[in-house]
């Protein structure tokens, strides 16, 4: 039996302008990524996910961001490691606050956007922020979307990092990611066919139609996709087949 966790990003509404099927998803995940306030979210989104993740018994992570909601953070920035590393840490700390109020914990870190490929780009900049976040919390789980970032983690002493991979974006032959301006309608099944294959062999056809190595313990499902539960019927109907079962970011990751 092959374990593997599905994390969706969450609580990215604010204000009057909502964003995401976060009441429609969070059944069919085991991981959810809270947006921490700076890119998107607010002190009421953040109670109202963190409740919702906890009714689910989903596990809370801290989806920090650079502080530009008007850009969704998305648009570079010049911050230095110090300065990113401290933008992670207030947002776990708002999280963690919601999260105790409500009888849980914060298990992991997936930074989003810009402040994603700046970590990428950067060890620096990553292992000032790996670093920092266990200053905090020395159980936090890396989740780490790109294999330069994971390579990182594996060299910081302590900290336990999952790689993911996705199934809902297109792959290049060198294991990017195709990002669209704007998400649309995928084939359920070619999106269920690609997370038994990472989940069973850790290979996923990239766009060119070549076999890449994808060797993830997570697969992010994206929320706001339109047809988002659709996708995640189809794959909890197809695992049920391949000996695949959902369990949470603590159980998959490697000590």
């Amino acid at each position: 039996m092959v374990e593997i966790d599905i994390n969706c990003d969450m609580g990215e509404s604010f204000g009057n302008w909502s964003m995401g099927n976060d009441a429609e998803v969070m059944p069919y995940v085991t991981s959810a990524n809270v947006a921490g306030g700076y890119h998107a979210g607010d002190p009421h989104v953040m109670r109202e996910t963190v409740e919702l993740a906890a009714d689910h018994d989903v596990g809370i992570g801290v989806h920090p961001g650079l502080p530009d909601k008007m850009g969704f953070g998305r648009r570079k920035m010049d911050a230095s490691p110090e300065e990113v590393r401290d933008y992670v840490i207030y947002q776990l700390g708002a999280l963690t606050a919601f999260a105790r109020r409500h009888g849980t914990s914060v298990q992991h870190v997936k930074p989003h956007g810009a402040m994603y490929s700046m970590l990428s780009e950067s060890p620096e900049h990553a292992r000032a922020v790996m670093e920092g976040m266990l200053e905090v919390d020395e159980d936090l789980i890396y989740l780490a979307t790109d294999m330069n970032i994971y390579e990182v983690a594996q060299e910081v002493d302590g900290l336990r990092a999952v790689f993911e991979g996705y199934v809902d974006l297109d792959y290049r032959a060198d294991r990017s990611l195709i990002v669209e301006q704007e998400l649309s309608d995928r084939d359920p099944d070619l999106v269920a066919d690609r997370f038994v294959s990472i989940a069973t062999e850790g290979v996923v056809e990239a766009a060119n139609g070549e076999e890449i190595s994808v060797p993830a313990d997570s697969i992010c499902i994206h929320g706001d996709n339109p047809n988002a539960v659709e996708l995640l019927e189809a794959i909890h109907e197809r695992i049920d087949d391949h000996d695949v079962e959902l369990a949470g970011l603590p159980a998959v990751v490697a000590d």
